[in-house]
């Protein structure tokens, strides 16, 4: 019998180290050789390890979530013949694919204005790859356990010789007590009549029986949740973002009634082309404006303090996927057609939400847009994707009236948002930037025209 130590071998690309999502195996599992042990994450994929060699899992370098240097013992294997590391054959291929589990069909459904992208912030930004780094996991604290309830006190006793042949209620207090089962007579009252007040004291302060809150929710145990793995990436990249860059959200409301039955008239006779939302409309004005406002499509090197003005757009597209928020990127954006955009978008969100996209495709965005869809609320104030110093956020489309000269009329209103990096972008260009994609979302025309 002898021991192999199967150790963390060189990921490529400069990684130093991997962080452990899952273990395939156990302390005393048999394994075979090429069978998967364990997922390693880096900033750019999840890498599925394999063994090189058959035998008995005597050891495991740690623990969900703990980081392994490249190089350290990540399994200790004890086999049945005399065999050294060098004697050990070559490793299997890793798998470098982001892994997300199946979308739920409630992740799947498809907002009608917003498109297949379903992009979203979910408290925040994107989390883009790649991400920025951190200093390695150790345990998360353990979430303290809530205190024991307070006991209430029994109400007050009704009044002596109140019997129930004698209670003075309405018929509409009546009815209420008889759909929440209460009795009339353990309802203490300061008048000679049960009211609603008196039913809604009942419930708040309990019978003598105790709390008495039909229909509520009930507490549930206390569930620490270890932070690992995307949720740990999506965590230190938005707690980088927010420490290193001055943000400012800038806010503007657009009238999309127009672009809106451009949208419709366009899809009525698309023939075999895609469908097209709200998101490859946004991207074509997106992409006709950033020539006269570069500053808004760059990357800050704060460390080497260089801003560099990227002349393709490479728009990042916040999605929501089951394993957590990703950023595929839609590369030379402006070199597409409204049509092309569409057709991307929804190939890049498939991807990202089934576990498929490639490394490629989830770094090097130079601009971010994030949306809610249909939840997009009212106003949004998203981080930015750093390096990058902008990031632009739709939010949900509203009938609302609106004056026109003299006249009430009904529009279509959407309110956009952009957050900056103030130490690049100055106020005034965000604003300046907003207006005129406001222009070409105003008339719509003018996103075909030369």
């Amino acid at each position: 019998m002898a021991r192999f130590t199967f150790k963390l071998p060189d990921i490529g690309e400069g990684i130093s180290e991997a962080e452990i999502v899952a273990w395939h195996v156990a302390v005393g599992d048999r394994i075979e050789e090429d069978q998967q042990i364990a997922d390693m994450m880096t900033d750019k994929a999840t890498v599925e390890m394999e063994s090189p060699v058959s035998g008995v899992v005597v050891e495991l370098a740690g623990e969900v979530g703990d980081q392994v240097s490249i190089g350290a013992a990540l399994v200790v294997i004890e086999t049945e013949g005399d065999l050294s590391a060098e004697e050990a054959p070559a490793l299997a291929p890793v798998t470098t694919e982001l892994k997300a589990a199946p979308p739920s069909a409630e992740q799947t459904e498809v907002a009608e204005q917003y498109g297949a992208e379903n992009p979203g912030v979910r408290g925040g930004a994107p989390s883009p790859l790649p991400l920025a780094g951190g200093d390695g996991g150790g345990p998360v604290p353990q979430t303290q356990s809530s205190p024991a309830k307070t006991a209430l006190p029994p109400p007050t006793p009704p009044a002596s010789g109140r019997g129930v042949e004698k209670i003075l209620a309405s018929p509409a207090v009546r009815a209420r007590a008889t759909d929440l089962g209460i009795d009339l007579a353990d309802v203490k009252t300061d008048s000679d009549r049960v009211r609603h007040a008196d039913l809604d004291a009942y419930l708040r302060y309990g019978s003598g029986e105790g709390y008495h809150a039909p229909h509520a929710s009930r507490a549930r145990a206390d569930e620490p949740i270890k932070v690992i793995g995307m949720r740990r990436k999506i965590a230190e990249n938005m707690q980088a973002a927010k420490r290193h860059i001055p943000h400012f959200t800038y806010v503007d409301e657009i009238d999309v009634t127009a672009l809106e039955a451009m949208r419709a008239d366009l899809n009525d006779n698309r023939g075999a082309r895609p469908k097209l939302t709200m998101l490859p409309l946004l991207i074509a004005a997106i992409c006709k404006a950033i020539p006269d406002f570069p500053m808004i499509n760059a990357r800050y090197d704060d460390e080497g303090g260089v801003v560099t003005r990227h002349g393709a757009v490479h728009l990042g597209m916040a999605t929501q996927t089951p394993a957590g928020l990703m950023v595929p990127v839609i590369r030379d954006a402006q070199d597409r057609n409204v049509w092309q955009l569409a057709s991307e978008i929804g190939r890049l969100a498939e991807a990202a939400r089934t576990g498929k996209a490639k490394v490629e495709e989830l770094s090097g965005s130079t601009l971010t847009i994030t949306s809610l869809g249909p939840l997009g609320g009212i106003a949004t104030t998203p981080v930015i994707n750093r390096p990058e110093v902008a990031i632009i956020g739709p939010n949900k489309i509203v009938e609302r009236p609106v004056f026109v000269g003299d006249e009430i009329v009904r529009a279509k209103l959407m309110n956009l948002s952009i957050s900056c990096d103030h130490r690049v972008v100055d106020g005034w260009d965000a604003a300046s930037f907003v207006q005129l994609l406001k222009k070409y979302l105003e008339t719509p025309v003018l996103l075909f025209a030369d």
